[in-house]
């Protein structure tokens, strides 16, 4: 935490107009650099040794300033223009670092991932610069350029991979960056066996393939898939769920294995009664909201969940919120994130003298009411390299 100057730094005035005044001068002073991401509230507010309610009022007037800007689900920066120039901020103290973060969204599934990152960062006492491309490979590419030109010294990427037509082109290109970088839930799709690409990723195929294996115990032979296209994991979510069927021989009746870039509620009551015309049991779902509707579709259909019909999700982000809790496979987001920026800043300290780590973390099976059974211990390995 940053806070500068001491307990008698405040000026005279109402509490929250103090407040804003220390960090006015502060980010004057070069606290956080344009660009950057003030701390969470909570911690800002103990650091300052005020309430939260004071510290948002008072970084509300910074807002109506134009000092500070938020961003809706990413939290408070501090606007380019508003802080000295790079000539006149001072220099970096002993290992601080600016990182830049560059993630596909801030309000689904990465902002586990990036709490990681930001844990591990403020512990080695880096700043972290945040972006989200918004599915939108044009908005990558402004706001990856825009990282390189404030002078960030490393970075924490996760490129559209699944959007681009020539995805390994892209990643041999990433090389020609002028910092340390490494990828974050994605990896190279067709490397050369010597590619030094550093990223860290959930094993989704093994997490679909510990779910199917799950479900085949509990005694379902006809499982359903109820997939999608054009994610970023729906190829290996894919894989992994026909790798399982093929290895647990697992029964696929026709038009139960059905993957779409949307499901609409028509289709989704659709699939519910096919699956229930064709004797299937189970379902895996790639998403929390997906199964959840699918839940509510197959009881208006007469089918209970779980007696009648099993439903596992992928993702874990809202599964434990419905009216049937969900069992779901939950990817180890921020121990993915926190493992990259454990990387990266060895990539900074070690320089081409740190190897390249290609790793794999196994998500877990977190086990609700519908499915209809707990798994052995077995089942609950702790997150780890695959």
């Amino acid at each position: 935490m940053r806070a500068r100057g001491g307990e008698d730094s405040f000026p005279e005035g109402p509490k929250y107009r103090q407040v804003a005044e220390r960090l006015r001068r502060d980010i004057a002073a070069g606290a956080w650099a344009p660009g950057e991401q003030l701390p969470v509230e909570r911690d800002l507010a103990e650091a300052l040794s005020v309430s939260v309610n004071t510290l948002r009022r008072a970084v509300s007037q910074l807002v109506e300033e134009g000092v500070v800007r938020r961003r809706q689900g990413s939290g408070t920066f501090v606007r380019p223009d508003a802080g000295p120039s790079a000539a006149e901020r001072p220099k970096p103290v002993g290992d601080r670092r600016l990182v830049g973060v560059l993630v596909p969204s801030t309000t689904y599934y990465y902002p586990r991932v990036v709490e990681g990152m930001q844990r591990v960062l403020r512990d080695a006492r880096a700043s972290v610069l945040l972006a989200s491309s918004k599915y939108d490979l044009g908005i990558e590419d402004s706001e990856l350029r825009a990282m390189c030109e404030t002078g960030v010294h490393g970075l924490l990427l996760v490129p559209n991979l699944h959007l681009m037509e020539d995805p390994q082109g892209y990643v041999d290109r990433l090389g020609r960056l002028p910092v340390p970088y490494v990828l974050v839930e994605r990896q190279p799709p067709r490397p050369a066996p010597d590619d030094p690409t550093t990223y860290v990723v959930t094993d989704h195929a093994g997490g679909v393939y510990r779910a199917i294996r799950h479900l085949r115990a509990l005694g379902h032979r006809r499982i359903g898939l109820m997939g999608r296209l054009l994610t970023g994991t729906s190829e290996r979510v894919d894989q992994g769920f026909a790798d399982a069927a093929r290895l647990l021989d697992v029964g696929l009746a026709d038009g139960t294995v059905v993957r779409r870039n949307e499901w609409t509620a028509a289709e989704t009551a659709d699939y519910a009664r096919h699956c229930a015309r064709e004797g299937v049991t189970a379902v895996f779902c790639h998403g929390d909201r997906d199964a959840a509707a699918l839940v509510v579709h197959a009881r208006q259909n007469g089918l209970t969940v779980p007696d009648d019909l099993a439903v596992v999700a992928y993702d874990d982000e809202v599964a434990e919120v419905g009216e049937v809790p969900l069992t779901a496979v939950s990817p180890p987001k921020e121990e993915v994130g926190a493992l990259a920026a454990q990387l990266l800043l060895n990539r900074l300290e070690r320089g081409e003298r740190a190897p390249a780590h290609r790793v794999q973390l196994q998500p877990r099976l977190v086990v609700r009411a519908s499915c209809g059974a707990k798994p052995p211990a077995a089942e609950h390995p702790p997150a780890g390299p695959a």
